[in-house]
């Protein structure tokens, strides 16, 4: 826990405070937003927070209920005492390096804000990538299936859902929490009719449907790796949805032996795939009689993307 006297500012009457006043200074009940910006982004810098100006300023606009470029209209206005304690929570949370989409509740994918929070992995720009190959893969098709295992948030599903609306989508998750968060985001975006959520450890309660897709970004990280991850990951996301096993591959693994059942002849597969794993991944695909169709790089060139079909 951080102390009151290490946050760049606190709500105890300091004897700073008064010299403040008799200067004519804002005091600590009176900070001005472009004080608390300044003062907070060099606390973050201090504890090496990415983008620290920027963190503060998102927090500010949530706080404050705008957006984020209004606040440049608004640098002197004074924040008063409640507001500055609400902002006090979140700088500590940041400060001790829990992530900043799980302090603000909500983070943007693919255009679309989803609720996260340490019930779920917190969706990154790489899986966009998926969306998006298969949404150009299927956008003249007429009523397709998809099957997304591993849903978490939902993001990829109700992506998929938002912009294919002839899509009949499943979502399996083994975490009832996690799937509860799911369903209020396909609520919160009008895709809840269209989203079938299963409880399921992968395909096992799947039954009898066939899909003409079905994408996962299932956990790939190499249990051995866990202390590489930056601590906002390693200490705050869930480690079931990071973690498979010694070499990283235990889920996906499964994934492609147990899928087979239910692609319909000729459907496609895509799978998120940890940096380094394309090679074994392809082999994998390979020796399940699957024809890999396309590998894609993300944008650190590392190969990010695996769709395979089968049939």
């Amino acid at each position: 826990m951080h102390r009151s006297d290490d946050l760049p500012f606190s709500f105890g009457f300091f004897p700073s405070q008064v010299c403040n006043r008799q200067r004519g200074m804002s005091t600590e009940g009176s900070k001005t937003l472009i004080e608390v910006i300044n003062a907070t982004t060099v606390y973050f810098q201090q504890k090496g927070i990415d983008s620290p100006r920027l963190t503060i300023e998102l927090m500010l606009a949530h706080a404050l209920d705008k957006k984020r470029l209004q606040l440049y209209l608004e640098f002197e206005r004074k924040l008063d005492e409640p507001l500055l304690a609400q902002l006090r929570e979140m700088v500590q949370r940041r400060g001790a390096g829990e992530p900043l989409q799980y302090i603000l509740g909500k983070t943007e994918f693919h255009g679309l804000e989803f609720q996260v929070d340490k019930r779920v992995l917190i969706p990154r720009p790489e899986t966009e990538q998926l969306v998006e190959h298969v949404i150009s893969s299927c956008k003249d098709a007429g009523t397709i299936r998809i099957l997304d295992i591993g849903a978490g948030s939902g993001c990829i599903a109700i992506s998929l859902a938002k912009a294919l609306p002839a899509a009949h989508v499943t979502a399996t998750d083994r975490s009832a929490q996690a799937l509860a968060l799911a369903r209020q985001n396909a609520t919160a975006h009008g895709v809840s009719e269209r989203i079938q959520f299963v409880e399921s450890d992968l395909f096992s309660a799947v039954g009898g449907q066939k899909f003409d897709w079905i994408v996962s970004n299932p956990p790939y990280v190499p249990v051995s790796q866990a202390n590489t991850l930056a601590r906002e990951i390693r200490d705050h996301e869930p480690p079931e949805a990071l973690f498979a096993g010694d070499d990283g591959l235990a889920i996906i693994r499964r994934i492609i032996a147990e899928a087979i059942p239910f692609l319909v002849s000729g459907g496609r597969m895509a799978l998120e795939i940890g940096a380094g794993q394309s090679d074994t991944v392809q082999q994998l695909f390979r020796d399940a009689q699957y024809q890999v169709a396309k590998v894609v790089k993300d944008l650190q060139n590392h190969e990010r993307l695996v769709i395979a079909t089968h049939g």
